[in-house]
């Protein structure tokens, strides 16, 4: 029975994740019902405590966007991108990571890509070069972000074996750079210049490309609103980082219940909903960001998709686990436990299907939990949960292409031989073999 449930449950992810959006999570609750009343597995339950901490986090970057502080951080991105075009293909994927990172989200660079293949073109770049290792780099800021939706379902998850947000961030921050770096110095020279390009030189003289005009985006409608909002956020974000360093500084409480008096201390979570909520409130009283941009932005919807994906998954997930518990523990302990890589491929072949870090943690790492994984070896493993560039389906890869009027940045003849396929590798394996080593010195 438990290989029908199994087939079951990838279909429902293949079908999900083929028809995009929301109906990863959608498509999920058919398998859920199949499971909970044709199959009668024990229901589970969705990931609360993480769903909640995301559309915290999501509104109070959805408060950002309103304000227009998203757009500023855009401009600044810009600014530093044009400086130095000639060094863009090194520049370009440092400049999206920290952006990144410092907003939570991916959505960011579907604003920048645009920007940085003008640049190169202008340079006479390669635009493959700097857009395919600035796709991997979002995708590795996201990991190091610790506001962003896969770090809270990390930190959620392992809050249980005494593992704060320092101890994440002080293995994935250094070996994601250091990943990105050496991605970067795999396509740094890839391919020809424009000036050397056949093909381009070709389409530009027959008039199938036309030179590429200078835009103008640093405008901004309230300057002031925009800087402040971002002030918010990122303060909000520091006093995060502050907390999760120094457990000492969450408040305690006493409750009077009816088996008498309980005291408690506020957990990392509920300090980062609270946190998020009073910061989004804050723009909408002095930034004037307004609740019905907010909720109708692309951070708004974008974030919706998300929760529903992961509810949806998550939930499948959680049920098939829990109906099959020890057969799973059984089958996949000896193996994980003589051969750590295992749940390093695991986790790479889940955010294929998946298309989603956050989603791909809250499916299996509760499995690793019950496994008993050392703390280190899964903050180790964590940056192999980019795969999904693998196939050139995935949003950031088809905005990336789209936005290289060169045709440089392509899909192959044979599907996956795609421009995204050497500096995603290169990035992930480097990125998570760095991990290990740093997380072995320091967890």
């Amino acid at each position: 029975m438990i290989w029908i449930e199994l087939i079951i449950l990838l279909s429902c992810i293949v079908i999900g994740a083929r028809l995009g959006g929301i109906s990863l999570g959608t498509v999920a609750g058919i398998g859920l019902i199949i499971f909970v009343f044709a199959f009668k597995l024990p229901p589970g339950s969705p990931p609360g405590i993480v769903l909640g901490m995301i559309i915290a986090v999501i509104t109070a970057l959805a408060a950002m966007e309103a304000a227009g502080g998203l757009d500023y951080l855009i401009m600044l991105a810009e600014k530093v991108m044009r400086k130095r075009p000639q060094s863009i293909t090194f520049i370009a994927p440092f400049v999206t990571y920290i952006l990144v990172f410092m907003s939570g989200t991916q959505h960011v660079i579907y604003a920048l890509l645009p920007i940085i293949s003008e640049v190169s073109v202008k340079a006479g770049i390669r635009p493959e070069r700097p857009l395919s290792i600035s796709v991997i780099a979002s995708s590795h800021g996201l990991i190091a972000s610790p506001i962003s939706a896969v770090t809270v379902a990390m930190l959620t998850f392992l809050a249980g074996v005494d593992i704060t947000l320092i101890n994440i961030m002080m293995v994935t921050i250094p070996a994601t750079l250091i990943g990105v770096f050496i991605g970067t110095l795999s396509v740094a020279w890839k391919g020809k210049d424009l000036k050397d390009d056949p093909i381009y030189q070709e389409k530009l003289k027959s008039g199938q490309i036309e030179q590429i005009a200078t835009q103008d985006k640093s405008v901004i409608g309230d300057l002031k609103n925009a800087k402040g909002s971002s002030i918010v956020f990122f303060l909000a974000i520091i006093f995060v980082v502050i907390v999760g360093i120094f457990p000492d500084l969450r408040p305690t409480f006493t409750m009077i219940t009816e088996k008498g008096t309980l005291s408690g201390q506020v957990d990392m979570g509920d300090a980062i909903m609270i946190t998020m909520l009073a910061a989004a409130g804050l723009m909408m009283i002095f930034f004037k960001a307004k609740a019905a941009e907010a909720v109708s932005g692309k951070i708004m919807r974008g974030g919706i998709v998300a929760v529903i994906s992961i509810l949806g998954i998550s939930w499948l997930g959680s049920s098939f686990f829990e109906g099959n518990r020890l057969e799973i523990v059984g089958a996949i302990s000896g193996i994980v436990q003589q051969y750590p890589w295992f749940f390093a491929m695991g986790l790479f072949v889940l955010s294929i299907l998946l298309f989603s870090q956050a989603a791909t943690i809250v499916t299996l790492l509760p499995i690793a939990i019950a496994l008993n994984m050392p703390a280190a070896l899964l903050i180790g493993v964590y940056p192999a949960v980019n795969g999904a560039f693998f196939l050139p389906t995935y949003g950031t890869v088809l905005a990336a292409i789209s936005f290289d009027p060169t045709g440089t940045t392509k899909i192959g003849k044979y599907l996956l031989n795609h421009s995204f396929m050497l500096p995603g590798l290169v990035t992930t394996i480097s990125a998570t073999a760095v991990a290990l080593i740093i997380s072995g010195l320091v967890i």
